[in-house]
């Protein structure tokens, strides 16, 4: 089995991993989206021996019946579920192993997260130094609102 430093940080993983997208979690129970993020950002889904779709069976198999979470036990039992499929050459001990260290210190990652961008465009649109008009007189020098006063004749 694994050495229990590595379990530390798998649980570690496994915490952050729990927690990403939900305010109200906790940490100590990870949801099925959360989980088949956890094995599509640790690249345990490969598209050939392990699909999303086994991602899901698993989490169905290994959580209780009632539940729509795991806590880190049945974690670790999904995980050694994938590892015979992943890694099918090798022994139950050493394809946990070789799971264990795709998660072990991972982080969820924003991908498809957009970013800000200032197009010419735009600045021309926000920069109230250029205003005219009527617009010229809501704001002050330093390009902050004057509110009602601004708009009083």
């Amino acid at each position: 089995m694994a050495e229990n430093s590595e379990l530390t940080v798998l649980e570690d993983s496994f915490r952050k991993f729990s927690v990403y997208g939900d305010t109200k979690a906790t940490g100590h129970e990870m949801t099925g989206k959360n989980w088949a993020k956890i094995c599509k950002d640790c690249k345990v889904i490969d598209g050939k021996s392990v699909t999303s779709t086994d991602v899901d069976i698993v989490f169905s198999k290994v959580k209780q019946k009632s539940a729509r979470v795991i806590n880190f036990e049945e974690f670790k039992k999904a995980l050694e579920e994938l590892a015979a499929k992943r890694f099918k050459g090798k022994s139950k001990e050493e394809a946990f192993d070789a799971i264990c260290h795709l998660i072990a210190g991972k982080e969820p990652a924003s991908l498809g997260v957009t970013k800000t961008t200032s197009s010419g465009a735009v600045e021309r649109l926000t920069d109230t130094s250029k205003y005219t008009g009527s617009h010229k007189e809501r704001f002050d020098e330093s390009g902050k609102g004057k509110g009602k006063s601004g708009r009083e004749d």
